[in-house]
């Protein structure tokens, strides 16, 4: 599966921004899909995941009631709707495949950068 990631920039505290990540090859293999954000310094964090059969989804806590993850399984494509963005949320976004329910080491994407300004 090879994932493209897109969407990121530079927006003010408070705006939004819509991340895509389509998936091509493989795509019968996805068993779930996910975003995982790395800020400058940090590790590497998980965002949220959507499953691709029945779309339940999961988030962490620092951006709940902000982000929204969503797919279109005709365009094998997962967003990340992100709203009342914060300076904390900079990160480089990557977009991650599990493809067996054990955890998303299979596949990521190259990531997009966002970067919020106060």
């Amino acid at each position: 599966v090879q994932l493209q990631a897109s969407g990121g920039g530079l927006v003010q505290a408070g705006g939004s921004l819509r991340l895509s990540c389509a998936a091509s090859g493989h795509t019968f293999s996805i068993y779930r899909m996910g975003w995982f954000r790395q800020a400058p310094g940090k590790e590497r964090e998980f965002v949220a995941a959507i499953m691709w059969s029945g779309g339940m989804t999961s988030s962490a806590d620092s951006v709940k009631g902000r982000f929204t993850i969503s797919r279109d399984n005709a365009k094998n494509t997962v967003y990340l709707q992100m709203n009342s963005l914060k300076s904390e949320d900079t990160a480089v976004y990557y977009c991650a495949v599990d493809s067996n329910g054990l955890g998303f080491s299979d596949y990521w994407g190259q990531g997009t950068l966002v970067t919020v300004s106060s």
